[in-house]
């Protein structure tokens, strides 16, 4: 460098322009990919201020420290924004730093189950160098600019009270540059907002527990529950991320419709009749177990620490409340489970049907492990088609329609269903996930054919096997992925109550549901957790 004083000079001002390029951006990037914007890092942060005048009154050593210490935590704060990114495209909310650090495992299953065992290593070892990187970089960076406001500290003074002057003076004038603001401490706010949830998450458990202490049912006596189903087969049934959006958005709502007036008459034909309506699920785009304990217990269960705290404690679900009557046989056809699962004895189930105990020898789609034409067909030859038996509860959670929708099974003749191997042929014809997943337009129609083949074969199985004692109650979990919500806020997901005996729907003749299998749009939309006791009540003694 001696020989070559201007490249040394280039390199110092290069590098220490770097340095300065990326904590600014560190600070300045949003934690959503949807506000990202070009004038977005043309904003001055108060944060580099702050940062500027306590690295110029520290000493050197004191100095060097903490802008080590700040930029590794700049760095940390940076791999959280990006964090909250991926939340958001697939929760539609950031990461929570209490409760989601157990999601971390569901997203290394997901991707495993997606691309393959490789993709999975190769993803997570991109993911730790990424992090490491980010972290000394960080680091790095905020060491450089503390040296060189050191060695130009008569000018770093300066620039610093001019800045500062400017800011105040763009704060207070509400200065905007192509509608965004110039003078931002948005990444104070960001930190405010991290630590205010870290807060709620702690103390969330006492909220919790409060509300988990009330049970208007728990002192009933066994034979005042479910007075209205006695001798009745009751299937709640979950359609995986059948969300709002399959109903609504244009560009899925004529086929969805099509299949659910086609199911509807194949109801009709065998004559049943059915009542729809909304139920808001707390999570969206992903977290199906919260919302299947939400819609079983009456109780919010918005987070992983609520669901803990609920399958170890004994407050009562619908499917336990049937366990209790004594009156029905109540069963799990549960195929997405492929590991030990303790918590289906706190739902009351007497017996439980993973994806290992369906008779099933065919092939994944995806995440998929049991096409949902088979679980339901499982179903029938394993409990609903057996002579001289009890009437039978079930709870049966039909995958198909689980991200990434590619590739998805199609109806066959149930004849043919045998072991399953024939959907290796269907597979082998099916989307590649990696080509689908490069255009949302191309996601959002897998979606769409996805839940289409979930209903078709639900409404199937309803008039092939369905007699006058058979009440099927079936819903969506969640909405799916912001991909094909497009950003829609809303949470909610159909339900639907299907059954012959019209004493059935006449219980239920008071919630104001639509006629039919699609929920009109003014339908009346409730929290899922308040289904629980509705029902309980709808179908109780009445007065």
């Amino acid at each position: 460098m001696d020989r070559h004083p201007r490249t040394a000079v280039g390199v110092r001002v290069g590098t220490s322009v770097l340095a300065g390029a990326f904590v600014l951006c560190a600070i300045l990037v949003p934690d959503r990919l949807d506000r990202f914007s070009f004038q977005n890092f043309l904003r001055l942060p108060v944060e580099v201020l702050y940062l500027a005048i306590v690295l110029l009154a520290l000493p050197s050593r004191a100095r060097r420290i903490t802008a080590a210490v700040a930029g590794t935590f700049l760095g940390l704060s940076t791999v959280l924004k990006c964090l909250d990114m991926g939340f958001y495209q697939t929760l539609a909310r950031p990461f929570d730093l209490v409760f989601d650090w157990v999601l971390l495992t569901d997203a290394a299953d997901w991707v495993k189950d997606s691309f393959g065992h490789t993709g999975e290593v190769l993803a997570v070892i991109g993911v730790i160098v990424l992090l490491i990187a980010v972290l000394v970089l960080s680091a790095l960076a905020m060491v450089r600019l503390a040296n060189v406001l050191d060695r130009h500290r008569s000018t770093a003074v300066t620039t610093t009270l001019v800045l500062g002057t400017v800011w105040i003076t763009c704060f207070s004038l509400s200065v905007q540059f192509a509608g965004v603001p110039f003078a931002t401490k948005g990444y104070s706010q960001f930190l405010a907002n991290r630590v205010q949830y870290v807060r709620d998450g702690l103390g969330d458990a006492d909220v919790f527990k409060k509300q988990l202490a009330v049970d208007a049912y728990a002192d009933t006596p066994s034979d005042q529950l479910l007075t209205g189903l006695r001798g009745k087969d009751v299937l709640f049934t979950f359609i995986e991320s059948y969300g709002r959006v399959a109903i609504d958005d244009p560009a899925m709502a004529p086929e969805i419709d099509a299949t659910l007036n086609e199911g509807n008459a194949r109801l009709k034909s065998a004559g049943f009749a059915a009542r729809s309506g909304w139920l808001r699920s707390p999570v969206t785009g992903a977290g199906s177990w919260l919302a299947h304990s939400t819609f079983l217990s009456g109780l919010w269960i918005k987070n992983q620490q609520r669901y803990r705290t609920l399958t170890t404690g004994d407050h009562a679900t619908l499917t336990s409340y049937f366990q209790k009557t004594g009156a029905w046989r109540t069963v799990g056809i549960v195929p997405g489970v492929r590991k030990s699962w303790p918590e289906g004895k706190y739902f009351g189930l007497d017996h439980i049907y993973d994806s290992t105990h369906l008779g099933y020898e065919g092939p994944y789609f995806s995440w998929t492990p049991v096409p949902d034409q088979f679980s339901l067909e499982a179903f029938q030859k394993l409990e609903h088609g057996k002579k001289n038996r009890d009437p039978i509860m079930a709870e049966i959670i039909l995958a198909s329609s689980h991200n990434p929708w590619s590739p998805i099974a199609h109806i066959i003749d149930w004849k043919d269903l045998g072991n399953g191997r024939i959907f290796y042929k269907i597979k082998k014809e099916g989307t590649n996930p990696t080509e689908v997943w490069k255009s949302a337009k191309s996601v959002r129609t897998e979606y769409r054919k996805a839940i289409q083949y979930s209903l078709d074969s639900l409404t199937q199985w309803m008039q092939r096997y369905g007699d006058d004692n058979t009440v099927l109650v079936f819903l969506g979990d969640h909405q799916p992925v912001p991909t094909v919500t497009g950003g829609s806020t809303s949470r909610d997901v159909p339900i639907t109550i299907v059954a012959r005996d019209p004493k059935v729907l006449d219980r239920v003749a008071g919630w104001g549901w639509t006629d039919g299998l699609k929920p009109a749009d003014n339908a009346p939309e409730w929290a899922m957790n308040q289904f629980r006791d509705r029902f309980l009540k709808a179908f109780g003694p009445q007065s």
